[in-house]
């Protein structure tokens, strides 16, 4: 089976299609904004296994990924309850909420999914159409 970005959530965040910006669409405002800064952003908490697992995984493959860790950032509360919205898990401690990848300001998903990628073979093609590859 083959996992690709493209047929699960590789969408901008402006064709989410949520309407003016209430108190819950502040975290999605912030993930717009914070998405679209660097070629591939980490959503992530700082004692997290899984979400050092990830960082590793790109800085290994020679990606500098601007992190945000939630659990130190001033809105983290409102990105990480925005970030599940996107993601359709059930709650706040839900497995594998967290880390939140997104490549080219594109959702790619949680650990499942970049790990998915990965070894699918395209996640690579992925980080070189961002910018954030030049093998």
């Amino acid at each position: 089976m083959q996992y690709q970005t493209e047929s699960w959530g590789s969408y901008k965040m402006k064709n989410l299609g949520f309407g003016g910006v209430g108190m819950a669409d502040t975290g999605l405002l912030r993930i717009e904004s914070l998405a679209s800064e660097s070629a591939v952003v980490i959503f992530s908490v700082s004692t997290c296994c899984m979400c050092h697992a990830v960082k590793g995984l790109f800085r290994g493959m020679g990606v500098s990924p601007a992190v945000h860790e939630l659990d130190l950032h001033p809105y983290g509360g409102d990105i990480q309850r925005a970030l599940i919205r996107l993601l359709g898990c059930s709650g706040a401690s839900s497995p594998g909420a967290l880390p939140v990848v997104f490549i080219g300001g594109k959702l790619v998903g949680a650990m499942d999914r970049v790990m998915a990628s990965h070894i699918n073979g395209t996640l690579v093609p992925l980080l070189k159409d961002a910018g954030a590859l030049w093998l």
